[in-house]
């Protein structure tokens, strides 16, 4: 972390050094795109004029406002739409009523019309945990007055006063993010596929605060499991960037060992493999030497919760994802499964380290754990079995393990009912055990059909969660819910995200984002720092593609086409420390 060192003098001759954090993060104002909703609009003029880009600054020459006026019976109000999902406030603006008394307003925050539309009644999940997204405030005459911290896109503001004059010479969003460029690009002939690699993009750009946070309205908190989807999209799109080492040291710092990083087992496994590819990604050794004392007394931890049997005996919460946790085998398979990937990717950074007795006895739990797997039949599903809830989790994760063949587990699991069954957070390792089976074609269509289909109702960004079942007969995020139509965001969610307390841009959702550059763009680093990178491309029933992707040495230019005869030809431009491979 960087910091200034601020001298403060005190009288002649003595001053006291102190630090100041820097915020790296950077602020973009930005106006309205549309007014969605009026109430009382004859009490309101000059609506229009908040749609026009300003400056923030307010004059005496008090022309082009908005006015609302209340009388003891209407009380103006207005619901602004700013375009797309943003994490930040909102600037206000106002100008010279014939009062100079503050007026009062009450601003809501929404990610959809209906949250913003909502009341905070205890029961449709609207709530002003970890941002308040629902409050009153005063206006100052002739001032400027910047109010907020949150995920949203719609803000309605309601005059509350009787008999009050409100002169809103501008009303922007205060967007806060990082001012970084994509490095990573992607882009084929299929644009459905390019808004969702985008899209997933975005997402991730937005929870990049000063640490990297699951959600920017909920969960504003360093989720470490939640983490790993992230992290491989910032290594896809931007390449390195300091949120990454900085939220990982955290998360460390403050879970002392034996204690699981967020209370849960599953996500101090997630620290671990999070380490091991960025570590390839970056190849930062430095970095990896630091973490040094605590994971190997973290590896340690996770060997003394393995039977001799093989068999992983993991305390604490045991958790995969929300859709899973109901279903107690698929959390079992699941954790053994990761329990695995632990013990390998354990001894691949132990002998980086230098640390060969403990990278042995990894690879010896690794070996005991995988035997006693598969000694242990399969149930993801039995032959006769419907797939439940948590069951494609459970056959990701084994097939990525190695402890199921990855084509049975397509065929008889993650291929069934198309993007039935996905998740939005182990979607990405879906995609991934569905690549491993060879099955691009079904990953695209999954991607084309689940992630796409919050595109339709007006998604800016990917959610914490989503069900294909919720579409039909509903309405829109990004408009009045119509007469006869569900509310998709206030009618819908489970576990800790019913309602509206259910995130609409949760980074954990952007699995397509680095899939798409792994496995259709094709580029998967084989050497820790990208020194070697394999890049094979499968098109499905794409006819090109092309991007491009970041490495500590520069990005890589990349061209796939398809030709007549089905065979595809490459254009590669790498930067010349790195080895490419094409098989």
């Amino acid at each position: 972390m960087r910091k200034k060192l601020i001298i403060l003098f005190i009288g002649i001759g003595s001053f006291t050094l102190f630090a100041q954090q820097r915020d790296h993060r950077t602020r973009e104002y930005i106006a309205p795109v549309r007014i969605v909703w009026q109430q009382d609009s004859s009490r309101i003029t000059g609506a229009n004029h908040l749609l026009v880009p300003g400056n923030g600054q307010s004059d005496l020459a008090n022309n082009r406002l908005c006015v609302l006026k209340s009388t003891p019976t209407e009380h103006p109000a207005l619901l602004l739409d700013f375009g797309k999902e943003l994490q930040g406030g909102l600037q206000l603006v106002t100008g010279m009523p014939p009062s100079h008394d503050p007026v009062s307003v009450r601003v809501r925050f929404g990610e959809s019309v209906s949250e913003a539309m909502c009341e905070i009644d205890g029961a449709n999940g609207a709530s002003n945990d970890h941002a308040m997204r629902d409050f009153v405030v005063s206006l100052p005459w002739l001032g400027v007055q910047e109010i907020g911290n949150s995920g949203f896109r719609f803000v309605r503001i309601d005059v509350l006063g009787d008999s009050t004059e409100l002169q809103l010479k501008e009303v922007r969003a205060i967007s806060t993010f990082r001012d970084i460029p994509y490095l990573g690009s992607f882009r084929c002939n299929d644009e459905r596929l390019n808004r969702i690699w985008k899209t997933g993009a975005y997402t991730v750009h937005l929870n990049m605060q000063e640490y990297l946070w699951d959600g920017v309205k909920r969960d504003r908190l360093v989720w470490v499991g939640d983490l790993h989807p992230e992290v491989m999209t910032v290594s896809t799109v931007f390449g390195y960037n300091e949120v990454v080492p900085k939220s990982l040291d955290l998360i460390r710092d403050i879970t002392p060992l034996p204690s699981w990083m967020n209370g849960i087992s599953s996500y101090s496994i997630w620290w671990l493999l999070i380490q091991r590819d960025w570590y390839y990604y970056q190849g930062n050794l430095a970095y990896l030497q630091e973490q040094r004392s605590y994971m190997t007394a973290l590896l340690r931890h996770l060997i003394s919760k393995v039977d001799p049997s093989g068999e992983e005996r993991l305390d604490g919460n045991r958790f995969l994802d929300w859709p899973s946790s109901e279903n107690t085998p698929a959390i079992d398979a699941g954790l053994q499964s990761l329990m695995i990937q632990a013990m390998r990717a354990g001894e691949e950074l132990c002998t980086v380290l230098g640390e060969d007795a403990l990278a042995s006895e990894c690879r010896a739990v690794a070996s005991k754990a995988i035997e006693f797997s598969l000694r242990k039949k399969s149930r993801f599903p039995s032959e006769k079995d419907r797939i439940t809830p948590g069951d494609k989790q459970a056959a990701a994760l084994m097939a990525l393990a190695g402890i199921m063949d990855a084509k049975e587990a397509n065929e008889r699991c993650l291929a069934v009912d198309g993007a039935k069954g996905f998740s939005t957070f182990y979607g990405y390792y879906m995609l991934r055990a569905m690549a491993l089976a060879g099955n691009y074609q079904g990953a695209l269509d999954v991607i084309r059909t689940y992630w796409g289909a919050m595109l339709d109702v007006g998604a800016t960004t990917f959610w914490e969660d989503f069900n294909m079942e919720w579409l039909p007969d509903a309405g829109r995020i990004d408009e009045l819910v119509p007469a006869g139509k569900k509310d998709i965001h206030g009618d819908y969610g489970a576990y800790c995200y019913q309602g509206f307390r259910h995130s609409l841009c949760h980074g954990w959702a952007s699995g397509p984002t680095s899939w798409l550059s792994e496995y259709v763009l094709g580029v998967q680093v084989v050497e820790p720092g990208c020194r070697t990178v394999r890049i094979i491309p499968h098109l499905g029933d794409l006819e090109w593609v092309e991007g491009t992707f970041p490495t500590p040495y520069g990005v890589i230019e990349i061209r796939h086409e398809k030709g007549a005869d089905g065979k595809v030809i490459s254009y590669i431009n790498a930067p010349e420390e790195i080895r490419v491979c094409m098989d």
